[in-house]
C-alpha cells in the first residue's frame, strides 16, 4: 500500500487518473434531451488535440485552411504541397497548467521537404511531459519519483494533384506512459497505438488590378484514425483515440503588394461515440464509432450540433515579415465549455521566424483554461529562404 502526492500540486495525479480510468457521466444522461446537463466525450491521449503551433494558437486554434508552413502536419498535411519554400522546420514550446505547476509542457518538432514539383514528405515529434510525481509509503517516507510522459511520432506524404488541389496521408505512432505497477488491483503498463490522417486542400488565387492577390483556401482533415489504446492487460478496457473531423476555410485579402488581411474559420467534431446511459459506446470499434458519431448523441441532432467546436481567427501581415493575429474559440457548455480569446504576434527576418501566442485568462476554478495567462512560442527555420526580390516567403 502506498499513497501518492504531487510535487507542487495534485493536478498531475488527478489528470493521469482521469486518463487511465475515464469516468463517464453518461450514467446520469437519459436518452432524451440533455436539458442543460453535461455529456462530454471521453478519449485517451488528449494531448493529441493540444495545438502545438503558436501561429494557429493566436488565431483561436484555427489552422486547417490557413497558408502552409512547417506546422501544417498537425492541422492539414496536404497544405505543404503548396508551401512556397521547398523545406522548413519548426520548434514549439507550450507550458501547460503554468499557473499551478512549472514542469508540465508540450514540445513539438515538425518539418517538411519538397521531393519534387508534386511530392512533399513531412515528419513531426510531439512530446508531452506531465511533470514529476512523488510516491511515498504509508508512513509518508519518499519511495521513488515517477515522470509520466507521452509522445507521438508522425510521418506523412502530400501530393499535388493539380494547380489548386492536393491530398495527403500520414501515419502516427503513439506512446503513453502515465503510470506503472499495481494500482488499485490493476497492473498498469504504457499504452501504445497507431493512427493515420487523411487530408485535402484546395487553394485559388484571384489577381487584382493593383498587383495584389486575393486567395481562397478550403481544407478537410480526418485525424487520429487508429487503434484503441489500453493501459492494462484487459482487452475490454480500451479507450478511443481523439479521432477528429475538421473542416476549414480561409480568405486572404491583398490590400496592396505589401499588406494582407486573412480571415479563417474552422469547425471540428470528434468522431468518437457519445456516452450513453448503458455504456455500450465503449464496445464499438474505431470505424463503427466514427460513422455512428454523427448520429448517436442521446439528445438527438441538437446534441450532435453541440459537439462541434468553432475557431475564428484573423491575421494581418506586412510584407510577409510582421504579423498581428487574434482569434476566438467556442465549445458548448454541455461538451466542455471551453471559450477563450487569443492574440499573438509574428516576425520574420531572412530565414528565421518567431511566432508568439497568448491565451487571455477566462473562467475560474475548474473552468479555467490550462493555457490561461500563458505565452507560447514557435521558432521557424526556412531552409530555402527566398529573397524579397523573388517574392518573399510565407510562413
Amino acid at each position: 500500500m502506498y499513497n501518492c502526492m504531487i510535487k507542487k500540486a495534485t493536478v498531475n495525479l488527478v489528470f493521469i487518473c482521469c486518463i487511465l480510468f475515464p469516468l463517464s457521466v453518461s450514467a446520469q444522461i437519459p436518452t432524451d434531451n440533455l436539458d442543460g446537463r453535461t455529456n462530454t466525450i471521453n478519449t485517451a491521449v488528449p494531448f493529441l488535440r493540444i495545438s502545438p503551433d503558436a501561429r494557429a494558437g493566436a488565431m483561436g486554434d484555427a489552422g486547417v485552411a490557413t497558408s502552409p508552413d512547417a506546422n501544417s502536419m498537425y492541422w492539414n498535411l496536404s497544405k505543404v504541397a503548396f508551401a512556397p519554400s521547398p523545406s522548413a522546420v519548426s520548434v514549439t514550446y507550450t507550458p501547460w497548467l503554468k499557473e499551478l505547476v512549472n514542469d508540465v509542457f508540450l514540445a513539438n518538432l515538425s518539418g517538411y521537404y519538397r521531393w519534387d514539383e508534386f511530392q512533399t514528405v513531412s515528419a513531426s515529434l510531439r512530446y508531452f511531459s506531465l511533470g514529476t510525481i512523488n510516491f511515498t509509503d504509508v508512513t509518508g517516507m519518499p519511495t521513488y519519483d515517477y515522470r509520466p510522459r507521452e509522445f507521438a511520432f508522425d510521418a506523412g506524404y502530400a501530393r499535388k494533384l493539380s494547380d489548386n488541389f492536393s491530398v495527403a496521408l500520414a501515419g502516427r505512432f503513439i506512446y503513453s506512459n502515465l503510470a506503472s505497477g499495481d494500482i488499485n488491483g490493476r497492473v498498469i503498463r504504457p499504452g501504445k497505438a497507431f493512427a493515420t490522417d487523411l487530408s485535402l486542400f484546395y487553394t485559388k488565387d484571384y489577381e487584382k488590378s493593383n498587383n495584389a492577390v486575393n486567395t481562397w483556401n478550403v481544407g478537410l482533415a480526418l485525424t487520429n484514425i487508429g487503434t484503441k489504446i489500453s493501459y492494462t492487460e484487459s482487452a475490454t478496457n480500451k479507450d478511443f483515440l481523439p479521432t477528429n473531423f475538421a473542416l476549414g476555410t480561409a480568405y486572404t485579402i491583398g490590400m496592396d503588394e505589401t499588406n494582407k488581411l486573412m480571415f479563417t474559420l474552422d469547425l471540428n467534431k470528434l468522431m468518437v461515440p457519445t456516452p450513453d446511459s448503458l455504456g455500450a459506446y465503449r464496445e464499438k470499434s474505431t470505424i463503427s464509432g466514427m460513422f455512428s458519431s454523427f448520429g448517436d448523441a442521446p439528445g438527438g441532432f441538437s446534441e450532435e450540433l453541440q459537439e462541434v467546436t468553432v475557431s475564428l481567427g484573423g491575421e494581418y501581415s506586412y510584407n510577409d515579415q510582421f504579423f498581428v493575429r487574434a482569434g476566438y474559440f467556442y465549445e458548448n457548455k454541455n461538451k466542455g465549455n471551453r471559450k477563450f480569446v487569443t492574440a499573438g504576434l509574428g516576425v520574420k527576418y531572412n530565414m528565421f521566424g518567431l511566432n508568439f501566442s497568448y491565451l487571455v485568462p477566462s473562467g475560474n476554478g475548474i473552468q479555467r483554461n490550462p493555457l490561461s495567462n500563458t505565452l507560447r512560442f514557435s521558432l521557424i527555420f526556412d531552409l530555402a529562404h527566398k529573397n524579397d526580390d523573388d517574392g518573399g516567403t510565407t510562413w
